[in-house]
């Protein structure tokens, strides 16, 4: 059967989708798609703009919180949730949390790291495309993505503020469970989701973002304040001993 994730290299929802499916031991090909243009395919195959976008045989399957519950649904073996309906329940909420704090995580770096060549040669990852087209390519990228995503020195200020809040939440859950875990005491839904979304802040080694290093004051500041907590410990244990990696992340 056929199984492909499409993909931007440098998403962490597309971060979460690989892990995911390495998560449930799944084969899977990764083929980049370009910004901007992918749309039209997202849109067409999922009625989605944004990727990640993964085709199991004949499902599509557009979001990356969806693509959790359609996992564990068809491929039980390894669940993703607890079955406890009250821990399941806060993985669930942990998830939800997690998962819009992306859109803040995205902005925050994106405001730092957008003008640099390391986050765009990432953007735009092995497309043919991109290598023939890659000054104006690069241009027409920076301008949507700043439109789309509503960058700004205010916003990622603001968002900033929100990744730190945010946090301060998911530490104190991690802290107060006492068992490595968000919820329970085995990786879920949850750590996947809440470590995927940090990450691109981190400079973890196999991942897209080992290469971007901080390139200005504020970035070093939350680069090495998230290495330096609870939190950000946490993150690089869990990539070490539960980040069984599969795919490949740079496109097949």
């Amino acid at each position: 059967m056929k199984r492909i994730l499409y993909q931007f290299p440098v998403s962490h929802y597309c971060e979460k989708a690989r892990w995911l499916l390495d998560f449930k031991d799944l084969e899977y090909s990764v083929k980049n798609l370009l910004p901007v243009t992918h749309r039209f395919f997202t849109g067409l195959k999922a009625q989605s703009s944004t990727v990640p976008l993964v085709q199991d045989g004949k499902e599509w399957i557009g979001d990356s919180t969806e693509l959790a519950f359609y996992l564990d649904a068809k491929y039980t073996l390894r669940p993703l949730l607890p079955s406890d309906p009250v821990l399941r329940s806060k993985a669930i909420v942990i998830e939800e949390k997690a998962d819009a704090l992306g859109v803040h995580v995205r902005r925050f770096a994106y405001s730092q790291l957008l003008s640099g060549d390391e986050a765009i040669k990432l953007l735009l990852g092995n497309n043919a495309a991109a290598k023939v087209f890659k000054k104006p390519l690069a241009f027409v990228i920076r301008q949507a993505i700043t439109r789309s995503y509503n960058i700004s020195p205010k916003t990622g200020a603001s968002s900033l503020l929100k990744m730190q809040q945010a946090m301060d939440e998911f530490e104190a859950v991690l802290l107060h469970n006492k068992t490595g875990y968000l919820v329970g005491d085995c990786l879920t839904l949850a750590d996947i989701t809440v470590a995927s979304m940090f990450v691109p802040l981190m400079a973890i080694n196999d991942t897209p973002w080992h290469s971007l290093k901080p390139s200005n004051e504020i970035l070093q500041q939350v680069h090495e304040g998230l290495y330096a907590r609870p939190l950000g410990q946490w993150i690089q244990r869990v990539y070490q001993e539960e980040r069984d990696a599969r795919g490949n992340w740079r496109g097949d």
